[in-house]
């Protein structure tokens, strides 16, 4: 007799039970459908955003990234858990509408079999090792949270009523498959193919045959209404996660990656710029909080966290789903509170990391823009200064813009004014100007260009701040009208080609001033500019060995994933290279981002220091960065933690120019 079962054996086929099962499963989905519709008339009180275009592009990558759990397993064991069961439970989920799809289909209609023979073995084979798995998995899962976490049960009642469904689920499938088994195929050599159920089978061989299909039956039914049950909760617990993460793939940000949305402050039908309310928000971000598993990666990645600021990524995200659902007039900032608003650096690490791709930071920017537009706070007096500079002399650091060009007094560096025919405009930035410290790297690297037989010119005293950092701090006004400035003067030049030595600068230009008309301009990081040019052999770098650590900058790596070309630059000049911990898409903020450059860190541990200190930990005495911003925080950090004699700051031009071949 050819490998194969009856299904529905022991509850029979008929009526009598079809019907039943049938109205219950449209119960179970119509019950999911109320709860969903309920939850997407939520979203829709949000502000219109579309993220419907390139639809084919959408759905592939939500395949990809859901089907193969792309964003979920990650070095971390909890994330290739979570992957292995869902693969398991999909397993399972595939097993049974193939059984379904048979016995109430091609069987009953056409009088077709598939599930016979060599491949109903492997099919058993497959369902029940992918089931243990799933069991298994899930055990561990639960005393990883209650365990060893030691998470609240009270605080956390609906992830243990979720465990403990699915593990029934789980456990009932296979009492079923164990019963059965007892009275059909104990004995034959079919039963191996089942190793779960031969098990179970095994331990109530000796039951009676009518208990058997007592129990059988008693338990099938079980099953059927534990399953429903599970698909009925999916709206309202946080099953729903299965729907809202797979939409929040399908709705994600295409990039440019990290890109703001401009605000269009000409709208004389606005009243009130920013965010105070959900209603204010876009529905996408009522979305996140649903597509939210709390898993904490986003928390534990944060700078602002790790260092004592009442800032947790993941309680923002909850904060604004529990006023979307309860609370929806409720005041936002006043519920997650200025300080937690104003710690954020911006730097992406929680983005990054988060397996749901949840947009953290514009949210927060969203709601500091109503903070400064609307209400002129910020985060200190220091702050308010700095803006008041840059509306005056186009820096936060109240330096004369005259005097912009003066760092290339004697490095016969023209502006535009004086030679447009360059081959590219150095956008030197407000500390590459004014900053003593960085005023050496903007040298160096017109050294470098010099050697390299590039022309450079700078706009000198007609360049302003990019207004990343005030726009980033929520001050749209200010950036916008720096922003405009800038390029109407880049665009009179006709210049094509721009360099900048700062990551937030090279971020702006090459992403937020498109939105301001900036078009058809080449902007680089002057590490892809040089790493370009000693890759054709414009620029010879002798290579000197030397041992040091590297920084990733937010604004270069994370938000611009450009991680080789400086790697390669130092590789180039010798460099024996040790990574920290936290390197690469994982690395940790240096505290400057998100306008904390002009901010004083007033909360919990200082954000450079601990960087300082992972750098330090590592004993190469050299920390090299590829930005201004994070130079400046590390000679403050290292001088904060007193480590002037076991480590120095420098940037990647200054170790370059060391070894110019001339």
């Amino acid at each position: 007799m050819e490998a194969s079962r009856e299904i529905y054996w022991n509850v029979g086929h008929g009526i009598v039970t079809l019907l039943p099962m049938y109205l219950l499963a449209v119960f179970g989905l119509a019950c999911m459908a109320i709860g969903l519709l309920k939850r997407i008339k939520v979203y829709k009180t949000g502000l219109p955003m579309n993220r419907k275009d390139q639809p084919g592009k959408r759905l592939l990558c939500t395949l990809q990234t859901a089907l193969l759990q792309k964003r979920v397993t990650s070095p971390l064991l909890p994330g290739l858990f979570h992957g292995l069961f869902f693969w398991s439970f999909l397993i399972l989920f595939i097993g049974t509408a193939l059984i379904v799809l048979q016995a109430d289909f091609t069987d009953l209609f056409w009088d077709i079999k598939f599930l016979e023979g060599s491949f109903y073995k492997l099919f058993s084979l497959v369902l029940d090792l992918a089931g243990i798995l799933a069991v298994v998995l899930l055990i561990a899962l639960l005393v990883r949270r209650f365990v060893i976490l030691r998470h609240s049960i009270n605080e956390d009642r609906e992830q243990l009523f979720m465990h403990v469904l699915m593990l029934l689920i789980l456990v009932t499938g296979f009492l079923i498959e164990g019963f059965r088994m007892a009275v059909t195929e104990l004995g034959t050599p079919l039963a191996s193919w089942s190793p779960v159920g031969l098990f179970i089978a095994t331990i109530f061989s000796g039951a009676k045959e009518q208990s058997m299909l007592l129990l059988h039956k008693f338990t099938w039914w079980i099953h059927l209404l534990l399953v429903i049950g599970f698909i009925a909760a999916i709206p309202f617990t946080k099953f729903r996660h299965i729907v809202t993460t797979a939409s929040n793939y399908f709705f994600k940000d295409l990039g440019p990656k990290g890109k703001l949305i401009n605000l269009d402050l000409e709208d004389e039908n606005k009243e009130t710029f920013g965010a105070v309310a959900v209603t204010d928000l876009a529905w996408k971000d009522i979305l996140d909080a649903d597509a939210c598993t709390t898993c904490e990666r986003c928390q534990d990645r944060c700078p602002a966290y790790n260092t004592q600021k009442p800032l947790s990524p993941m309680q923002v995200v909850s904060q604004i789903g529990d006023a979307a659902f309860t609370k929806p007039d409720q005041n936002l900032i006043d519920k997650i509170g200025k300080d937690a608003l104003w710690s954020c650096t911006t730097c992406g690490a929680c983005q990054e990391i988060c397996p749901a791709s949840i947009e953290h930071v514009r949210k927060i920017v969203d709601l500091r823009r109503s903070l400064v537009l609307m209400e002129g706070e910020f985060p200190g007096d220091e702050v308010m200064t700095a803006m008041e500079q840059t509306e005056v002399n186009g820096n936060p650091l109240g330096m004369g813009y005259a005097g912009r060009g003066d760092w290339a007094a004697d490095l016969e560096v023209p502006t535009l004014a004086e030679n447009p025919e360059v081959d590219a405009l150095y956008f030197v930035g407000c500390y590459g100007s004014f900053d003593k410290r960085n005023i050496r790297v903007a040298q160096s690297f017109v050294k470098l260009c010099k050697a390299a037989g590039i022309k450079l010119a700078i706009l000198g005293k007609e360049e302003k701040c990019c207004g990343e950092p005030m726009r980033k701090m929520g001050n749209e006004y200010l950036y916008q009208t720096l922003a405009q400035e800038n390029i109407e003067l880049i665009k009179s030049y006709g210049i094509k080609h721009i360099v900048t030595t700062c990551p937030h600068c090279f971020n702006t230009l090459s992403k937020d001033y498109a939105d301001l008309g900036l078009e058809g301009v080449a902007i680089d990081h002057y590490t892809v500019f040089l790493d370009e040019l000693i890759a054709e052999g414009s620029l010879d770098i002798a290579a000197d060995n030397f041992s040091c650590t590297y920084h990733d900058s937010c604004y270069l790596g994370r938000h611009n994933e450009i991680y080789e070309p400086p790697r390669s630059l130092l590789q180039h000049a010798g460099a024996s290279l040790v990574e920290m911990e936290r390197s690469g898409s994982e690395a940790f903020c240096c505290s400057a981002g998100g306008g904390r450059i002009m901010a004083e860190e007033k909360l919990g541990e200082r954000i450079n220091i601990k960087r300082a200190k992972m750098a330090a930990d590592l004993d190469t005495g050299l920390l090299v960065s590829n930005c201004p911003f994070c130079l400046t925080m590390f000679e403050d950090g290292i001088k904060g933690a007193e480590l002037e004699n076991k480590l120095e700051p420098k940037d990647i031009a200054e170790i370059l120019v060391e070894r110019v071949k001339h």
